[in-house]
Formats: C-alpha cells, sequence, structure tokens
C-alpha cells in the first residue's frame, strides 16, 4: 500500500479523539470498502484504495469494538480480540441494519 491520506496517533483512552480524527477527515475519503486491524494499527480503505491509518490502536484494544463500529464495519465483537496468526484482519465496511432493528416492542 502507499502511504495513508492521514494518519492519527491514538493513546490509551483516547477513543474520543479518534472517533474525531474520522469524523473530521471521513469527508477525504470515497465510499468505504473495508478495514484493516494489525496488533498496533488501523486502517481506513476506501473503493479506489486510499486509507486513513489510526497508530497505536489494534485489534486486541479494548476501543476497536467502538471505532469499528462507528465505521459500520461488519464483525464479531466477541472475537474481535482474539490473535491471529495472519499479518491482520480484514473486515468489510457498509454494514446495514433492518429498520427498526433497535425497537423494543
Amino acid at each position: 500500500m502507499s502511504t495513508p491520506l492521514a494518519a492519527h496517533d491514538y493513546t490509551p483512552g483516547g477513543l474520543d479523539a479518534a472517533l474525531e480524527f474520522v469524523k473530521r477527515t471521513r469527508s477525504e475519503l470515497r465510499t468505504l470498502r473495508k478495514v484493516r486491524v494489525w496488533k498496533d494499527k488501523l486502517h481506513i480503505i476506501d473503493v479506489n484504495k486510499d486509507f486513513f491509518e489510526i497508530r497505536g490502536l489494534g485489534y486486541g484494544d479494548a476501543d476497536i469494538v467502538a471505532l469499528l463500529q462507528n465505521i459500520n464495519t461488519a464483525f464479531n465483537p466477541e472475537t474481535i480480540h482474539n490473535p491471529v496468526d495472519a499479518e491482520y484482519k480484514e473486515f468489510d465496511t457498509g454494514r446495514r441494519y433492518p429498520w427498526a432493528y433497535d425497537r423494543v416492542m
């Protein structure tokens, strides 16, 4: 991959700053395509293969769940923290929810 369009250095407990970074820079990317999560960084990739990088936040960190949910990533929150033999974990974005899925009857 090439160099990221923008990068953010995550510090433990800095979820709000990371979410603000994604919110602020989101307009620079096209439609999001996938997310790659390493042990120590995260790439948010669009359809043109342009990407943002968040360094210091990996699949072992608790804050990764909230960040991935914020960008509608299709992943299992219960197994995201499990280690893998591969270099990174890759997930598709653009997860959709059915109408009124969160409604209580």
